[in-house]
């Protein structure tokens, strides 16, 4: 895989990395035995691999992340993992899951999550990272960390508000509920819900689709929501025509056009 060169020679025992069709990375996280918890190893192969693609975004197009099993995407850290930890450890490793959520919500390609299965707490939190998700109709949600004597600590009083709304958000982490498929959908935490087998392939398709775009078309895109949904609205104008603005001297863009007058695909190169 083309990643490995960025990946030192130390094995990842937490993660699975497929590639597929050469342009997009699967991200599969490989604990199902403990509902795939996040512990500490698992925080720093998720910082390596992001890491990577943020080193060179042009390894590929898009990245998907998803999960073994078909019941649980992510349960969140491993709580086994913390018994006993001193509060400096505990700190540590926190501060390590915090770099991990910037790796995943810096990430320069489309990042989709394929949901499997409920995802809680920290497993919220990854998900919430992504750009969209599809997740399998069984699957629940929520952010229980207010009964475990802490609070969500990885974008999640951050990115729910900003997808849900701050009253409902409030409701839903001040009683630590969980709440269904269905009403992510509804919520637009998810972007659609799938049979279980269904959500990688849903996926992956999305992911297809976007590598037949011009690859800087949808990385200026990316840039100009993200940023300009951290500021006003007259300032996410002008963030948006900056980011327009790169695109006029490219080679994609000539193709684009010509693409469309000969009325054929175009056959972008990022460039």
């Amino acid at each position: 895989m083309k990643i490995n060169e960025y990946l030192g020679t130390d094995a990842l025992t937490t993660l699975q990395l497929e590639e597929v069709d050469s342009d997009i990375l699967v991200v599969r996280l490989n604990r199902p035995e403990v509902s795939n918890a996040i512990s500490t190893q698992m925080g720093r192969e998720l910082i390596r691999v992001f890491g990577a693609i943020e080193l060179d975004p042009e390894l590929y197009r898009c990245v998907v992340l998803t999960a073994a099993g078909e019941r649980t995407f992510c349960g969140g850290a491993d709580l086994k993992q913390r018994e006993g930890m001193t509060d400096e450890q505990f700190g540590r490793q926190h501060y390590l899951f915090e770099r991990m959520n910037r790796a995943l919500t810096n990430c320069p390609v489309p990042l989709i999550c394929a949901a499997n299965g409920s995802a809680v707490a920290g497993g919220l939190e990854l998900m919430l990272a992504c750009d969209f998700a599809y997740a399998s109709k069984n699957a629940v949600f929520g952010f229980t960390e207010v009964k475990r004597g802490i609070m969500p600590g990885g974008g999640g009083t951050q990115q729910l508000p900003r997808t849900i709304g701050a009253r409902r958000a409030k409701e839903l982490i001040f009683r630590g509920a969980r709440f269904s498929a269905e009403e992510a959908l509804a919520w637009g935490v998810v972007n659609k819900l799938c049979d279980a087998r269904e959500v990688l392939p849903e996926a992956l398709n999305a992911a297809r689709d976007i590598c037949t775009s011009a690859p800087l078309s949808v990385t200026q895109a990316k840039k100009a929501i993200d940023l300009g949904m951290q500021a006003d609205l007259r300032t996410g104008l002008y963030v948006e025509i900056e980011a327009y603005n790169r695109l006029i001297p490219t080679e994609d863009r000539l193709e684009g056009i010509s693409a469309y007058n000969e009325k054929r695909q175009p056959k972008f190169k990022g460039r």
